[in-house]
């Protein structure tokens, strides 16, 4: 996947779309990832230990891959990543202005 954890990506389509998030978690094998703030669900939490609070709390789900891309660092746009060499190590830049990504 092109997709990193940490990487800033903005959601192109659905009901969060034109959102910006930072990515918290990637499945590769499913092609998803759990983007902050994006895709919040409410869960119930039953209390288990005496004196603990049980209640409703926001939880984010996971977004297909495909529908997010990253936000380039120095154009500040959404972009598609593409990959180069320099040194002899693999770097991914931005398709739009040609920065590189970290």
């Amino acid at each position: 996947m092109k997709i990193k954890k940490g990487d800033t990506v903005q959601v192109l389509s659905g009901n969060d779309k034109g959102k910006k998030g930072e990515v918290l978690e990637v499945i590769p094998k499913t092609e998803r990832l759990v983007v902050k703030g994006v895709n919040v669900r409410k869960k119930h939490i039953k209390p288990r230990k005496q004196g603990e609070e049980g209640g409703i709390i926001p939880v984010e789900c996971s977004v297909l891959a495909s529908k997010v891309n990253v936000v380039c660092p120095k154009c500040g746009k959404a972009t598609r990543i593409g990959y180069s060499e320099e040194k002899g190590e693999k770097v991914r830049v931005c398709k739009k202005c040609g920065a590189k990504i970290k």
